[in-house]
């Protein structure tokens, strides 16, 4: 059987984000304002085929997969990330100092929005924070870092969004936030993982400070009608 993991999106939109799905028995993504993720549950040409068919005109996706596919032609394909699946497997918090940290809301998504496009961590769209647990950190009364929640395919949680303002980069903000998404992972008996492009040394490197190892090498695949 394979791992929970090998497929994040299809398994989360079949457990705690059900509420967010929209799709069929083997083909499911999120509601439009939330994210752009779709999860194929064989990654197969029906599959493809089905996401084609049920989903609206000039529609964009990203599909995980745990090896490069074909990606048929009635889909644009606009790029193909290779990334590593890494998993925090330790019980406890890692070392740090604990700093001040705002719980971000409604109230913060344009804030987000901007540092998002301005650091590109990945997709994020205006009901996102729905997913939950954007913590952020503020400087002279604006977001400077920030990280949070995304596929929670029970009993696993992803972190995402991590990200800090160019001007704020050598800090510790982005060390510091992903502790205090590991300790609130943890607190609800979860397990952390993330995907990070296998190019992305620097990323790579702090995850692994923190404690996480890759667990497998993966696809991200962005399509649109």
């Amino acid at each position: 059987m394979n791992h929970i993991l090998d497929n994040p999106i299809y398994h989360a939109l079949n457990s705690a984000h059900s509420n967010f799905s929209v799709g069929t028995g083997h083909v499911k993504y999120y509601l439009e304002e939330i994210a752009a993720f779709a999860g194929l549950k064989d990654n197969s040409k029906l599959d493809f085929d089905t996401l084609y068919e049920n989903s609206a005109a000039e529609s964009l996706f990203v599909v995980f997969t745990t090896s490069e596919v074909s990606i048929l032609d009635q889909w644009k394909l606009i790029a193909r990330i290779d990334m590593f699946q890494m998993v925090y497997e330790a019980k406890e918090v890692p070392a740090g100092i604990d700093i001040d940290f705002v719980d971000l809301d409604e109230s913060h998504v344009d804030e987000m929005t901007a540092l998002v496009e301005l650091t590109q961590p990945g997709p994020f769209k205006s009901r996102t924070i729905e997913l939950g647990n954007y913590t952020g950190i503020i400087s002279d009364g604006n977001l400077i870092a920030m990280a949070g929640h995304r596929f929670n395919p029970t009993p696993y949680t992803e972190i995402s969004a991590v990200c800090t303002h160019p001007d704020h980069l050598g800090k510790g903000y982005a060390f510091e936030l992903l502790r205090e998404q590991i300790r609130r992972i943890l607190n609800k008996s979860e397990v952390p993982f993330l995907h990070v492009k296998r190019d992305n040394h620097g990323a790579v490197k702090l995850y692994r400070k923190l404690g996480f190892e890759v667990r497998r090498e993966m696809f991200a695949y962005v399509i649109k009608k």
